[in-house]
């Protein structure tokens, strides 16, 4: 079982479980439209639709048989519905794509996930030395200093400036990582490179931590914010849409894996293999890189609108984190972070 989280999170789990996340009816979590979902392959997702929407797309393209319905929301709210999808005794989703990668060596410690090697392992980046096939990274995410063009004339050169200098002063956000599996990763990569002193540096500075990893960009183009802590296909969208947005990559680089994997006690698992060898397939991981985000293979191509890394600088230029190390810190330093930017 997962470990147990507070009553006041189950109970939204359970609302949550009620009523599925992105498009699906109420009853009993199993219709959609009136139709049985018994079927159809269910995917939970932090991926936002600027990217999971295309992949779904090419999917359902290529296996015009195979019934997909993906449901998105934050990493803290799917870990809330399949707390209370455990206690009602049935996980719905066959397949989960998250961010929060201590969640998924929690489900792999768990039994959750069912081993499975993809076709196209040898043909992809693997960030993790401890890989068994429980999950596998689908995308290399980054983030970076997104800096709001009109606000900001110089771009920072380094973490410190974030937390120090007057630009920022009032005026820097960050997502709440008890909502964002990406922003708790990036939380706890920082403290590992700089010490929990550089988030009482920010907070002193007057950071502001924001409700999600869409939220503190958008709050960024607008101007209510100068700068934040942006992932990198998010800010994409929003410079594709035309707001003044930059992001500008520190020497010492954040980069966080998002695995993909099978629940073991899935009712669709040849659909769910299906779907993880697409979704590592070139195809769509060339949606990956024109969604504005780092693939896992290096054969396809980079639009260069975007200035992201290449798959292999991300590998190489990223802060460094033993994953299982962070797994049982990752409550405390959510309330650390909470207690500080209330």
């Amino acid at each position: 079982m997962l470990k147990k989280i507070t009553s006041l999170c189950i109970a939204a789990g359970i609302a949550l479980a009620s009523v599925m996340l992105s498009g699906c009816g109420a009853d009993d979590g199993k219709k959609e439209g009136g139709k049985n979902l018994s079927n159809k392959l269910v995917i939970y997702t932090s991926m936002k639709e600027s990217l999971i929407g295309g992949i779904v797309d090419g999917f359902k393209a290529k296996y015009p048989d195979i019934d997909v319905d993906y449901q998105s929301a934050g990493a803290g709210k799917i870990m809330a519905k399949l707390e209370a999808e455990q206690q009602s005794g049935h996980i719905m989703a066959d397949v989960i794509w998250t961010s929060e990668v201590p969640d998924f060596y929690q489900m792999r410690n768990d039994g959750m996930l069912e081993k499975y090697q993809p076709t196209v392992l040898d043909e992809i980046l693997n960030p993790f030395d401890d890989y068994d096939g429980s999950f596998t990274a689908a995308r290399l995410g980054t983030l970076g200093i997104v800096i709001n063009t009109e606000k900001v004339s110089t771009p920072p050169a380094g973490w410190e400036e974030i937390a120090t200098s007057p630009t920022y002063k009032d005026a820097f956000g960050i997502a709440d990582p008890a909502l964002s599996g990406t922003a708790y990763m990036s939380v706890a990569l920082l403290e590992k490179q700089f010490g929990w002193d550089y988030f009482i540096r920010l907070h002193d500075n007057g950071a502001i931590k924001s409700k999600g990893s869409g939220r503190v960009v958008d709050d960024t183009a607008n101007g209510t914010l100068n700068a934040c802590l942006g992932v990198d296909y998010i800010t994409a969208n929003k410079i594709d849409k035309g707001a003044p947005l930059k992001m500008i990559y520190m020497p010492e680089s954040i980069m966080i894996p998002s695995p993909v994997a099978i629940f073991k006690d899935s009712e669709h698992k040849e659909a769910a293999k299906k779907f993880v060898d697409y979704v590592l397939s070139q195809e769509a991981q060339q949606k990956v890189a024109n969604a504005g985000t780092v693939p896992v293979r290096t054969d396809v191509t980079m639009p260069e609108r975007y200035n992201l890394p290449t798959p292999e600088q991300a590998m190489q230029n990223s802060i460094k984190i033993n994953y299982v190390e962070i797994l049982p810190h990752k409550e405390e330093n959510i309330r650390k972070f909470s207690n500080l930017f209330k």
